[in-house]
């Protein structure tokens, strides 16, 4: 798809294309890592990677890496109206995640594989980290 074409689409469209993006990118990231248990545990590791507060997270981490451009499409992606919020969610954690959705769902439209793969790296590097980080603090708190 051409830049021109895909800058114009509804970001809620752009964000719809990015999570199922990043959530193929997660379960195979999931798989090569030799985690292959039952596919409901599967499903459990790969909701730490696309829940909202994870996704708004990975944002504040890769914000400042992010083109102009790139930078134009998450803002349009975080400051879409949705008509739902996950119950799960804060208001600025579901839309921090969908301008990243977006994002992803714009560079996998138009192509970009490079970026859009260097971008998901990235985005999962962080949420391991952050879950490290996590499980460290749990394990000094016993």
């Amino acid at each position: 798809m051409e830049k021109k074409d895909a800058i114009n689409l509804n970001p809620l469209i752009l964000a719809f294309v990015g999570d199922s993006t990043f959530e193929n990118f997660v379960r195979e990231r999931i798989i090569r890592r030799g985690n292959a248990s039952l596919p409901h545990k599967l499903h459990i590791e790969a909701i730490r990677y696309v829940k909202a507060a994870n996704q708004s997270y990975i944002m504040e981490v890769i914000e400042s890496l992010l083109s102009e451009e790139e930078a134009y499409i998450y803002k349009r992606g975080r400051n879409m109206k949705s008509m739902t919020v996950p119950k799960n969610a804060k208001v600025i954690d579901y839309r921090r995640a969908t301008g990243f959705e977006a994002l992803i769902g714009y560079l996998f439209l138009t192509g970009e594989e490079e970026r859009l793969k260097e971008i998901m790296e990235l985005s999962a590097k962080a949420v391991e980290e952050r879950i490290e980080e996590r499980h460290e603090e749990m394990k000094g708190v016993k």
